[in-house]
């Protein structure tokens, strides 16, 4: 487990925006990796060296949700993140999942990429992610049927 932790954060450190405090600290994903029903996949860069992406889902009955999802940005627009969603779906249906559930900042660009890969729109939360400096981000929940 220390392995993915440290792969993980790796990722983190270099895929996330300190600005929107979107990066979980160690503590965070330690914790999640040790709960029961949490998914990780990690890839691995072109050397196999270092870790280029990863994924972490929580499973509940019939369903699951992606909890964090980064690419590094050297590997960004090949195919990582949705090689990651791919085996995230698959994995899911396997585990029992009929649909998936995901939330962004209403200002992720990554909201395209969802769309993209079949999740709709189904909700927004106001004022649900704080901001480093204090102001807020409405989230938008996004839906996809297995």
């Amino acid at each position: 487990m220390v392995e993915q932790l440290d792969a993980i954060m790796d990722v983190m450190e270099r895929a996330f925006d300190p600005a929107f405090g979107e990066a979980w600290n160690r503590n965070q994903v330690r914790d999640a990796l040790i709960t029961p029903n949490t998914h990780v996949i990690v890839t691995q860069d072109e050397s196999g060296e270092r870790a280029s992406g990863f994924l972490l889902s929580r499973a509940a009955p019939g369903e699951e949700e992606l909890l964090l999802l980064a690419v590094t940005p050297a590997q960004r627009r090949k195919g990582v993140a949705s090689n990651l969603v791919a085996a995230f779906k698959d994995q899911a249906r396997s585990r029992g999942a009929e649909r998936l559930f995901l939330e962004v900042r209403v200002n992720n660009p990554a909201i395209r990429f969802y769309e993209l890969c079949g999740f709709r729109q189904i909700g927004r939360r106001p004022n649900y992610y704080r901001r480093q400096d204090g102001g807020t981000l409405d989230a938008i929940t996004f839906a996809f049927d297995l």
